[in-house]
């Protein structure tokens, strides 16, 4: 079973660390620099991949949270290998937060678990 942090109200932030990244906004970093790096048009893209223009600019954007299948079809009309793509984020995450690898570190926020 997991363990179960404490969560301390009267927290407060420390200055010198920002906030860890939400994999959405990495990821859809990540997808439009890939995107422009290659000269494509989010339009192009889009239509290869089978989504509407919009909701690539919102995944591109960080808004919404896409499903692996649509990860695999942004991918595949970028041409571009998921496991680099996913290597890549995975070294973002780590430059963001400045720090190796996460195993065995405990959150730096609160947790809250559902039971």
């Amino acid at each position: 079973m997991a363990d179960v942090l404490p969560f301390h109200r009267n927290r407060t932030p420390t200055p010198d660390r920002e906030p860890e990244p939400l994999w959405r906004e990495v990821l859809g970093r990540s997808l439009r620099t890939t995107r422009e790096e290659q000269g494509g048009r989010l339009v192009d893209i889009a239509e290869r991949a089978g989504i509407s223009p919009q909701y690539l600019s919102e995944i591109e954007r960080g808004r919404k949270e896409p499903s692996s299948e649509m990860i695999a079809a942004v991918t595949g009309a970028l041409g571009v290998d998921l496991a680099d793509l996913l290597a890549g984020i995975a070294g973002d995450v780590r430059q963001c937060r400045g720090a190796g690898p996460a195993v065995g570190r405990r959150p730096a926020g609160p947790v809250l678990m559902a039971a």
